[in-house]
């Protein structure tokens, strides 16, 4: 080989976009308001996440399409090649522009909590940080600038995590059995709606081609991709559970109500005068790392399901994700959250998640397309079980989304 590639590669950029904070804030909530009891609902996601990237990835490497490429030629010249465009417009394109703001406050926030300097500066400073390095269309300076703002997350979670010395017998119960505590529903739908996110699928079907080029033998791609999936996930994984088990160990069954704002300030007894430190740093790696990801995500799939080209220095892809960046940017430095625009994003990622789910398992038994590749049984029972679990979350997402209408 002329080059040597490191483990961690585009499944990092899938850790780094799904560990917002969004999920810092949902995983908090999930520890606090049901202790350990949930843990259970974050393995799946994490399974179903690998599963679903694993076959987006070995699509990309054998076809080299994108999965927005093979949605469009699958189905080009009938209304559902329509259908799958203007879906993945909507939830990606604009989705990813509502979801920009949540993105760049969270890391303004991490700022802010341990400077007092107000927040619309720190926030446009992020978003400028993000253009930045989008501006420079170097696949492998994002790749290390994201392996290094996982790795920081990992790191201050995981310490914090030890620290705070959690039941370990308590944990392995969450986790190995599985239950449903009162009026805990909704949070195991946001744990798994925060975790396998449709997005995802067409960052990391576009971005392991940039990794392994076709002149690399496609087993060996494969088998690179494979360890670099289940490793790069599997580590947002652990993040997660750190996140979960601090929040529960804090948190659960304690006097105090749990808010944003006590996020950091309840772990003082635990970690004392470094509690916001940690959690400011955790919170800023979490929201500049999905500032980076959600807008290169956003120009892959548009660009790819368009017919326009991938190119990270290619002018329609740099417009989309300048349009997508300066949305979130703009919201967050003059503190509007674009409710109805993220509403509507929820409702076209509702529809997105389960139709790409069934795509995918359904492609992935082309024998004519993949050869020796196409999916075996093993592959088709996890997947099959995750798109009826996408389903159902599909559904109740929008039911959520109908009723906040």
């Amino acid at each position: 080989m002329q080059h040597s590639r490191s483990k961690f590669g585009p499944g990092i950029l899938v850790t780094a976009a799904f560990i917002g904070p969004g999920t810092v804030t949902t995983a908090s909530i999930a520890g606090a308001q049901f202790g350990f009891a949930l843990l259970w609902a974050l393995a799946f996601s994490v399974l179903a996440t690998i599963v679903l990237q694993e076959m987006a990835a070995r699509l990309a490497l054998v076809t080299r399409q994108g999965l927005a490429q093979a949605l469009r030629s699958s189905y080009s010249g009938s209304w559902l090649g329509t259908a799958a465009v203007i879906l993945v417009v909507a939830a990606v394109g604009v989705g990813n522009a509502a979801y920009q703001t949540g993105n760049i406050t969270g890391a303004a926030l991490g700022l802010q909590s341990i400077s007092g300097i107000g927040l619309g500066w720190w926030a446009l400073l992020v978003g400028l940080v993000a253009g930045v390095l989008l501006a420079s269309g170097t696949y492998a300076l994002i790749e290390k600038l994201l392996i290094a703002l996982v790795l920081l997350m990992s790191v201050v979670f995981l310490l914090t995590l030890a620290m705070v010395r959690p039941s370990l017998g308590a944990m392995l119960d969450g986790l190995l059995v599985p239950s449903l505590p009162p009026g805990s529903l909704l949070t195991v739908m946001a744990l798994i709606g925060t975790t396998v996110v449709p997005y995802n699928l067409f960052l990391h079907a576009s971005a392991v081609q940039e990794k392994w080029p076709p002149e690399v033998n496609t087993r060996q791609a494969l088998h690179e991709s494979r360890i670099d999936t289940g490793l790069s996930i599997g580590l947002g994984g652990l993040i997660t559970l750190a996140i979960m088990s601090t929040s529960a160990a804090a948190f659960f069954g304690g006097d105090i109500a749990f808010s944003a704002s006590s996020m950091s300030q309840q772990l003082e007894p635990l970690l004392g005068a470094w509690a916001r430190y940690f959690f400011a740093a955790g919170l800023f790696a979490a929201g500049l790392s999905s500032a980076v990801t959600a807008p290169l995500a956003a120009a892959y799939a548009v660009c790819g399901v368009l017919g326009w080209s991938r190119d990270l220095r290619g002018r329609h892809f740099r417009i989309v994700w300048l349009s997508v960046l300066l949305c979130g940017t703009v919201f967050s430095a003059i503190g509007i959250k674009p409710l109805a625009a993220i509403l509507f994003a929820q409702a076209a990622n509702g529809f997105l998640l389960p139709f790409c789910a069934v795509f995918l398992v359904m492609i992935m038994n082309r024998r004519d397309v993949l050869g020796e590749y196409a999916n075996k049984p093993l592959a088709n029972s996890l997947g099959v079980l995750v798109v009826l679990v996408t389903v159902a979350l599909g559904l109740l997402k929008l039911q959520q989304v109908v009723g906040a209408l």
